[in-house]
C-alpha cells in the first residue's frame, strides 16, 4: 500500500515531475525545499505539502522525515557530508531514492564529462563502468569535484545497509529546466534563421533524460525497495542533427541544414549535445525491473518547447529569455554574424543573413 512520499529538493525540475508521478501513483507527497522556490499552483491545489528544511542542517532533515515515511527521494544529496546527515534518518524509512548523475563514469583513460579531454566510452554505459576516486570534499560545485563527491554521496548511502537505490541521469531536460539545452534551437527559430549550423555533421550525441522519464524509474522502484545503482536516460538518444529538426517541425519552421566538417572552426555549429564519441547509457538494467518510460525525446520535449517560445521576448538582439534563467553559456554558442561570415566564404544563397524576431 502506497503511504507518505518524501522528496527533498522537491521544487526543482526532477522534485516536481517525480512529485507528479508519486501523487498519481497513489502517495501522499511532501516537497522539501528552502523556501526560496513556491510550490507552483498545480501542485499546491492538489494538496501537496511544502516543508521548509535547510540540506546541511540534520536537525531540520530529521524534523521533516520522521518516522512515517515509505519512501524518500533526495535530489539535493551532493556530497559524503551530506550522505552521512541522511544515513541516521534511513532507518524508519521504507525505500530511498538518491538521485546521482552520469559525471560520475570515467573511461578507459580516466576521462569524465567535465575532463578537459572529452571522455571515449565504447558502447552505451552500464551501470558496471568504472567512476571517478571519491572525494570527501564539499567541492561539489566545480569540474573535477561534482562527480567525485557525487561518487563518495553514493557510496556512503549504499555501504550501510538500507534499501538505497542511486540513480544516475544524464542531461535532464523538463518544462522547469532553468538552464534549458533547448533554448540553442528555439531561440534560432524565434529570431527567425533560415539556416541551422551543426558541427561535426551534427553526429554528437550526450544522452537526454526527460525529468518525466526519471519520475517514472522512481516510481518504478518505490515498489521495488533494494540496494542498487541504475541509470536513468530517455529510451532513445538522438544526436544533434535530430533535435534541431525535432525542434524545427515542433514550429513549423523551414531552415536549411548546415552540417559542417570535422575541421571547421570549432566555434561554428556548437550545442550542448555535441559529444563525439557519443555518450548513450544503457537502460537494459531499470528495464529489467519493470520500467516503462513516459515517452521518447520527441514525446515529452513538446511542453518545454511551447513554454520557450511564450517566455521568450523579442528585443535588440533577438529574442530573450526572462531573469531566472541560466542560459548565458548556451547563448555563447550562437554567433550568427561569425555564421554569416562562413556562409559567405563557402558562397551559399537564399539565407537570411541576420537575425530577424519571427513573431
Amino acid at each position: 500500500m502506497a503511504s507518505r512520499a518524501v522528496v527533498i529538493g522537491g521544487t526543482g525540475l526532477l522534485g516536481r515531475a517525480i512529485a507528479r508521478r508519486l501523487h498519481g501513483s497513489g502517495w501522499t507527497v511532501d516537497l522539501v525545499s528552502r523556501g526560496r522556490t513556491a510550490i507552483p499552483p498545480e501542485l499546491a491545489e492538489r494538496g501537496y505539502r511544502a516543508l521548509t528544511a535547510d540540506r546541511t542542517d540534520p536537525a531540520a532533515l530529521a524534523t521533516v522525515i520522521g518516522d512515517d515515511t515509505g519512501l524518500l527521494v533526495d535530489c539535493a544529496c551532493f556530497t559524503a557530508t551530506q550522505a552521512r546527515d541522511l544515513r541516521p534518518l534511513l532507518s524508519g524509512v521504507g525505500s530511498t531514492v538518491m538521485i546521482s548523475s552520469k559525471a560520475v563514469y570515467v573511461d578507459a583513460r580516466g576521462r569524465h564529462v567535465n575532463s578537459p579531454t572529452p571522455p571515449a566510452f565504447v558502447g552505451p554505459i552500464t551501470e558496471a563502468q568504472p567512476t571517478m576516486a571519491p572525494s570527501d570534499s564539499d567541492d561539489f560545485d566545480s569540474r573535477d569535484g561534482y562527480g567525485a563527491c557525487k561518487v563518495a554521496a553514493e557510496q556512503v548511502l549504499l555501504d550501510d545497509g538500507h534499501p538505497v537505490t542511486v540513480l544516475r541521469p544524464s542531461k535532464v531536460h523538463g518544462p522547469g529546466a532553468t538552464r534549458p539545452l533547448e533554448w540553442i534551437f528555439v531561440k534560432r527559430v524565434l529570431d527567425g534563421r533560415d539556416v541551422v549550423l551543426l558541427a561535426g555533421r551534427g553526429r554528437g550525441i550526450d544522452h537526454p533524460s526527460a525529468a518525466e522519464n526519471v519520475a517514472a524509474l522512481v516510481d518504478t522502484v518505490a515498489g521495488r525497495p533494494g540496494r542498487r545503482i541504475l541509470n536513468a536516460a530517455d529510451p532513445d538518444a538522438p544526436d544533434g542533427l535530430a533535435i534541431a529538426r525535432i525542434v524545427a517541425t515542433h514550429f513549423h519552421h523551414a531552415w536549411q541544414e548546415v552540417p559542417l566538417p570535422d575541421e571547421a572552426d570549432p566555434s561554428l555549429g556548437r550545442h550542448p549535445w555535441d559529444r563525439r564519441p557519443p555518450i548513450r547509457l544503457d537502460m537494459s538494467a531499470a528495464a529489467a525491473l519493470g520500467y516503462r518510460p513516459a515517452g521518447g525525446y520527441r514525446d515529452t520535449i513538446g511542453r518545454t518547447l511551447d513554454r520557450l517560445a511564450d517566455l521568450g521576448r523579442p528585443g535588440p538582439r533577438g529574442h530573450r529569455l526572462p531573469d531566472g534563467f541560466d542560459v548565458e553559456p548556451i547563448e555563447r554558442m550562437l554567433d550568427y554574424p561569425a555564421e554569416d561570415r562562413y556562409l559567405a566564404q563557402i558562397g551559399a544563397t537564399g539565407f537570411r543573413r541576420s537575425a530577424r524576431p519571427a513573431r
